[in-house]
């Protein structure tokens, strides 16, 4: 069974190798046609994007939901360890 797996993962990884090169052909072909298209900010990943930033009082809430949170679950796992119910 294990060698099953293993020669399907290989030549399914052959295909995606194959199909990786013709996109890679079909994107020179399509670069080549329209060379705007390279300098065009078209949302490719990684490109011009900022995290905003979260105003304080937002960050403020968030931190002390996280605080109750991680004080409910250390008091669970303490619980759980002595064996106590929490309710």
């Amino acid at each position: 069974m294990k060698n099953t797996v293993r020669v399907d993962r290989a030549l399914a990884l052959l295909g995606a190798e194959a199909r990786v090169r013709q996109l890679r052909t079909e994107m020179a072909n399509i670069y080549a046609e329209f060379p705007e298209l390279k300098s065009a900010s078209l949302g490719a990943p990684g490109k011009d994007r900022r995290k905003r930033a979260l105003p304080s009082n937002f960050k403020r809430a968030v931190s002390a939901g996280m605080r109750k949170y991680w004080a409910r679950r250390k008091a669970a796992q303490k619980a759980q360890r002595t064996g106590k119910s929490l309710s």
